[in-house]
């Protein structure tokens, strides 16, 4: 029993409280409402003090140390006989133990109580080991800010109020982290604001013209196009955040070339992979590719691309994989009026039979155009032209195309986004156009 004394005026204040029984001098009597009231709501989370003075008490008339020991008390006795343990037996009862054997009915009502007790047990044990097992599971890939909003979904949603430090041991992280993580949800919640308005720019970069895009695509496009300086790093932690994926290509392995015939010959490789000279219209890469669509059809591309600014030159799209396929391409490049080419222009191959063809190369000398050939076997002598496949395999929907009609129209739109639109990081953030223009003007 406390050894705080109450004077008259506070005696009268606490007959006023009706979760008080009685009071005198040294004790308080307090009702079995409230101390049923007290268990709920204690059991639920709350302070001992907190329940005090939300029930009209004032705890600097009563002292803490009084409230502790009731808590205490009364805990004790719930854990030992339940809600009947809670009951002011001084009325009915002289103080001693209860020698006469109990009624049927009283043996019942103590029997009832216990089990209640025991299955509120049972059932907060089996909750907190589902708990704990979900939250060791769920925090082995996190990181801490995530691990302490666990902890905190887990406190608010299952009402383990007093539960925190041994979550936080649970999943080794710092207690005051979790308690500092809480304090800063004002600033969370303010930066996932801006977090919202840049990934609604990005998307609208990414999305652009229908194709999508990686990190530094959209750098140079809200650039460019919106005037927006991002970095390339909060491009790419925005897009993790948010899951925007760029398409990626798988590498392939190396396209198995028909065997030339005796007649066929291969030159060397004069360009030894040294695609950038500075010079526009001097390197010209072609290759072919296979373009499968509407289930079990096929159509083929055929491209000459100027390994110096990147861009499409001249391509020939066909359903037949026959000589005129390349042949029609250098009469395509050759009857651009856009295209100007320099003197030493040569075309970099790999060894198919199409190039190795005695009247492909009388065409080439015909227009004045030198050769090289990639070695055997060697996808990386040739490896820009297998790069601008990639990202048209990536980005054109060929495959749903009906018809050869409807792929040629994809390949044509393409073609001229990949020239006029799409920014490269390595043509100093311009478009192969624009590059182009700038190396001439240079």
């Amino acid at each position: 029993m406390s050894k705080i004394t109450f004077s008259t005026k506070e005696i009268k204040t606490l007959q006023k409280n009706p979760n008080i029984q009685r009071v005198s001098e040294r004790a308080i009597t307090y009702t079995d409402s409230f101390k049923n009231r007290f268990m709920d709501e204690y059991l639920a989370g709350k302070l001992p003090r907190q329940i005090f003075i939300e029930n009209g008490f004032d705890a600097d008339i009563i002292g803490m140390k009084r409230i502790e020991q009731s808590a205490h008390r009364w805990k004790k006795a719930y854990e030992k006989n339940g809600l009947i343990g809670l009951t002011d037996t001084r009325k009915t009862g002289s103080g001693r133990p209860l020698n006469r054997e109990l009624t049927p009915s009283e043996v019942i009502e103590r029997q009832e109580a216990k089990i209640k007790l025991l299955e509120g047990q049972v059932e907060l044990l089996k909750k907190l080991e589902a708990t704990e097992r979900r939250l060791l599971n769920e925090s082995k890939s996190l990181d801490p800010s995530r691990v302490y909003q666990l902890i905190y979904e887990t406190v608010e949603q299952n009402q383990f109020k007093r539960m925190t430090r041994y979550f936080c041991d649970l999943l080794e992280v710092s207690r005051s982290g979790y308690y500092s993580y809480l304090k800063a949800s004002n600033i969370r919640e303010a930066r996932e604001q801006l977090d919202l308005e840049a990934k609604e720019v990005i998307l609208k970069a990414f999305n652009r013209r229908g194709y999508k895009k990686g990190s530094r695509s959209i750098k140079m496009i809200l650039e460019n196009d919106y005037n927006l300086i991002f970095s390339r790093k909060k491009i790419q932690r925005i897009m993790r955040k948010y899951g925007i994926v760029c398409p990626h290509r798988r590498p392939n392995p190396y396209k198995k070339i028909a065997k030339a015939t005796k007649e066929h010959q291969v030159v060397p490789n004069k360009l030894n992979r040294e695609f950038k000279q500075g010079i526009p219209g001097k390197v010209l890469l072609t290759d072919i590719t296979y373009l499968p669509y509407n289930g079990n059809s096929m159509a083929y591309l055929s491209t000459i691309k100027d390994a110096c600014t990147n861009e499409l030159l001249a391509y020939h799209v066909s359903d037949r994989i026959t000589l005129d396929i390349a042949t029609k391409t250098i009469q395509k490049l050759v009857n651009n009026k856009k295209v100007t080419l320099h003197p030493d222009a040569f075309i970099h191959s790999d060894q198919g039979s199409h190039y190795t063809s005695p009247t492909y190369q009388k065409l080439l000398k015909k227009y004045g155009l030198g050769q090289s050939m990639s070695r055997r076997g060697n996808c990386w002598d040739n490896a820009p032209m297998e790069s601008f496949f990639g990202h048209l395999k990536d980005d054109v929907d060929y495959q749903s195309c009906k018809t050869l009609n409807e792929l040629k129209a994809k390949i044509n739109h393409y073609m001229v986004y990949y020239n006029n639109h799409r920014y490269q990081w390595n043509l100093k953030k311009m478009t192969p156009i624009q590059y182009r223009n700038h190396l001439l003007f240079a």
